[in-house]
């Protein structure tokens, strides 16, 4: 019985680890997705930025853990509110299919320059002393990073659900969600929302390839390789949803873990299953409008 709760807590733990990173790397891709309607592939490209910027800030310049992330933030979230304004805002009014095109190119691309400034291993993520070892819990200890990622993601989780149900910037993004031609009506700058939105959930791709880069080892085919998870999460969550995407991450994050646990042979077979049942049962996600 003792092994069987210690084997439960393990999966707990370390999917939870896994469905927070999903999650702040794939609640931007939901939110861009939902108000542009663009089909944006390239959004793990982000991610990987984000990551290669913590990681080599810390490892090669020592600039402390925070400081590192911060400016991965901003960097990013710079560097795609200018692709925004001179590269994908010109296919706005373009059909999936070139949308899809033009992202798998990025995609490539962003692949081939990481390969060429970072090589093709994956860079090390050294994590501060402090949040390195063991946590102890009282009943178990647990890896103190995974801890840390857990209580951080909560905390900008919130800011988040915050920033968009509570503020007046939120009341205009989901005005133009809802409706763009309308809020185009009453005088919402939709041009200048679309590029601070994507700055944005870039910027929280960044973040999460940064805070998860000891979960996701960043190398040149991460965007590719985690592609898939965030478009999971992303379609079973519902376009445009702040909790769909939490949901779905945590049910992902937990899920494939646990399959790869007690069931290795499998991998995430069953996973994909559960999607894909569920997306026959509900097309628009579970928060989505169909």
């Amino acid at each position: 019985m003792a092994t069987i709760l210690d084997a439960l807590v393990s999966i707990l733990f370390l999917g939870l680890g896994f469905a927070m990173v999903l999650y702040i790397v794939s609640v931007g891709l939901s939110l861009t997705m939902g108000l542009m309607g663009f089909v944006n592939l390239a959004h793990g490209a982000f991610a990987m930025a984000g990551g290669y910027v913590t990681v080599t800030l810390m490892n090669t310049y020592q600039v402390p853990f925070g400081l590192a992330l911060v400016a991965a933030f901003i960097a990013v979230a710079v560097v795609s509110a200018i692709l925004e304004r001179t590269l994908y805002a010109r296919l706005y009014g373009a059909g999936e299919l070139e949308q899809v095109l033009f992202t798998i190119g990025l995609i490539f691309m962003a692949g081939a320059i990481a390969r060429k400034l970072f090589g093709p291993i994956p860079l090390p993520m050294h994590p501060p002393a402090l949040l390195s070892g063991q946590l102890n819990l009282g009943f178990r200890t647990v890896p103190a990073y995974r801890a840390f990622l857990i209580v951080v993601s909560f905390v900008l989780i919130l800011s988040l659900w915050l920033g968009i149900e509570r503020t007046n910037f939120g009341a205009r993004l989901r005005a133009a969600v809802d409706n763009r031609r309308m809020a185009e009506a009453i005088g919402i700058d939709t041009a200048l929302l679309f590029t601070v939105t994507f700055a944005l959930g870039s910027g929280l791709a960044a973040l999460g390839g940064g805070l998860g880069a000891d979960i996701l080892a960043i190398y040149p085919g991460y965007a590719v390789e985690y592609l898939v998870y965030f478009l999971m999460v992303v379609s079973v969550g519902g376009l445009g949803s702040i909790r769909g995407p939490f949901v779905a991450a945590l049910s992902l994050g937990i899920g494939d873990t646990a399959c790869k646990y007690l069931v290795p042979e499998f991998g995430a077979f069953f996973v994909y299953i559960a999607m894909i049942g569920l997306l026959l049962w509900r097309p628009a996600g579970l928060f989505g409008r169909a």
